[in-house]
Formats: structure tokens, sequence, C-alpha cells
């Protein structure tokens, strides 16, 4: 009985072994990789939540390129580490260091008229900064904190830089989404969730987070809808399930960090994460389209929900009264 026990756990090990070396061999095979070699010299980009993560290896990879680049984020004495180091690798010392606090829409304001004032064109705006705060926090404004910087604030900062985007020509908006969009809802009649009563602090988050990535999409697409014609191009992408902070401090706290870091193999490290972002940034490949949704370098279909225009039309309204922006103003800057 004992030998039989034995082998059984042998077999049992051994297979266990084998099928995770096949899933991670797999997964690190169908990982996308940006093969694009542009360079990207003369050309402005604005990298939200630069100091970390994957906004910290686009800011990397941009600035091997040659871009002036403007770390946009909230902790600027880290920006300003990590821009000593960015200046070290890649001795390209057109690094600028600017605060922004995306749940502060006063602060979005503040960000975009200094932006517009002293940079004389932006050839890339990518909204990389993403949150999944514990519970239900409000900002000043009343709005939800994980909604507020994740959707709320990059849909005004784009409206406020538009017009310089425009000038600029070519130019292309990027917005870090994620595949759990397709969990996340969104009611015409509750545009600014409020937590629930009988909803737990976890379920909450992680259905603001789940919501506010889905809003992402679906007014991106929009965006991309009402600026056919421009040079202008607007793209979605999910970077995979990468180890930062946002997959790291709740996953660690449900299962234990030993049980997690089993998992660790299966994840991307923030520099591959950051390849679909390069990929739409830089690529020729993708120079014209726009109002679509990529992940590992190749265009993907979104949540159904995010192609219904005339609830994008509904909604983007409603994100317009939330932020403070002028309908006819919007109206003239994106023409339906």
């Amino acid at each position: 009985m004992d030998v039989w026990r034995a082998v059984c756990e042998h077999y049992v090990v051994s297979g266990m072994v084998v099928c995770w070396c096949v899933v991670w061999l797999y997964n690190l095979a169908t990982r996308g990789v940006c093969k694009s070699k542009a360079r990207m010299e003369g050309k402005t980009v604005i990298i939200t939540g630069a100091d970390s993560g994957i906004g910290k290896a686009t800011a990397f990879d941009l600035a091997g390129r040659g871009a002036r680049v403007i770390m946009a984020g909230i902790n600027v004495d880290q920006a300003y580490y990590v821009r000593k180091q960015i200046i070290e690798k890649t001795l390209n010392n057109n690094i600028i260091v600017k605060s922004i606090d995306l749940s502060d829409m006063l602060s979005v304001r503040q960000f975009a008229e200094d932006i517009n004032r002293t940079e004389p064109r932006l050839d890339v705006l990518i909204h990389n900064a993403g949150v999944l705060f514990p519970g239900k926090l409000t900002t000043d404004q009343g709005l939800d904190m994980t909604f507020a910087t994740n959707h709320f604030g990059p849909f005004l900062l784009t409206h406020l830089l538009l017009d310089l985007l425009k000038r600029t020509g070519r130019s292309r908006i990027v917005l870090v989404a994620s595949s759990m969009h397709i969990a996340g809802k969104l009611d015409l009649s509750n545009p600014n969730p409020k937590k629930d009563a009988s909803t737990s602090r976890l379920l909450f988050s992680w259905n603001m987070y789940c919501s506010s990535k889905l809003a992402c999409i679906l007014c991106a697409r929009e965006l991309a809808r009402r600026l056919e014609g421009s040079e202008v191009t607007v793209n979605c992408l999910h970077p995979g399930l990468v180890c930062t902070s946002i997959v790291w401090n709740p996953c660690a706290n449900v299962v234990g960090e030993r049980l997690y870091s089993f998992f660790l193999p299966f994840l991307k490290t923030t520099r591959q994460g950051a390849q679909t972002t390069i990929h739409l940034a830089v690529s020729e490949e993708v120079e014209g389209v726009t109002g679509k949704y990529f992940s590992n370098c190749k265009e993907r279909t979104p949540a159904t929900l995010t192609g219904d225009v005339e609830f994008a039309e509904k909604y983007w309204r409603l994100c317009e009264d939330i932020v403070g922006l002028d309908h006819s103003i919007t109206r003239n800057v994106c023409p339906s």
C-alpha cells in the first residue's frame, strides 16, 4: 500500500511539474513583442504613471528611441529618480517630469494648461496609469477614486490635449486597459458608481476596476469614431497579467505570498507587459489604425458593449457632465 502511495505521489507530482512547464512555455511563446525599430527623434510623448511598472518600462524604451518623454504622475520624487536612471541608460537628456493627479480634475486641468502652454507638439499620449484602490474611496469632487484615476481623469485630459494632438498631425492616443473589462458593468443611471451596503470592500474594488476599464475602451472607441477623417488615432490594449502592484498586492493578500509566488513565472515582467503599449506608440503596422483593442501586439475583440454606438454616445455625454466639459465645446473638438 505504501509502495502504491509512493508511486502515485511520484506520478502526480511529476505530472504537475510537466503541466506547469508546458503552460509556462506556452505562455512564454505567445507573448507579443514589438518588432518595430522606429526611431522617435523630434517626437514628444506623454506617459502617465511612468515612475513604475509598465509605464516605467515604456518610458525607458521610448527614450531609447530618442523621444522627448514627459513623465506625468503623482509621485514626483520617484519620477525624478527614474528619470535619472533613464538618462544614465539611454543618454537621452530630454526627459521631463511633471506632476498630475488623475483622480483630481483640477490637477488634470492644470497639467493640460501647462502642456498646451509649453509644448509645441504632442505625438503620442499614453494613458498608462491605473489603480485599484481598496474599498470605497472618493475624491474631493465626489468621484470614486479608482474610477476617477482610470477613466474620468484620462477622459478629461484627452479632451484638453486634443487640439495639440491635432495640430501635431499624425498623432496617437494609447490607453492601457485590461481584459478584465469583460467583467465590468456600466449603468447610464449611475455613471459615478456608489458602494452598495451589501457589497464587500474587495468585490466593490474589483467591480470598480473592471468597470473603469470597460468605460475606458467604450469611450476610446467612441472618440475614434468622432475623430474619423483626422490624423489622430485612438487604440486600447490589454498588457497581459503583469507582475505589478495592482496584481501583487490584492492577490498576495488573498492567497498568501507563498502560493502567489508559485504563479509568478506565469506573469509577465514589466518590460514584457509594455510591449503592446510600445507597439501602438511606434509601430508602422498600426499607422492609421484606430478604434481597436490589442493584446500581445495583435488586434483582439473587446466586450460587445464597447461597440454599441448608441450606448457610447449617451455614456459619453454623462462623462462630459461629470468632468465638467461643455457639450458644445466637445462637439466642436470631436464632431459626431
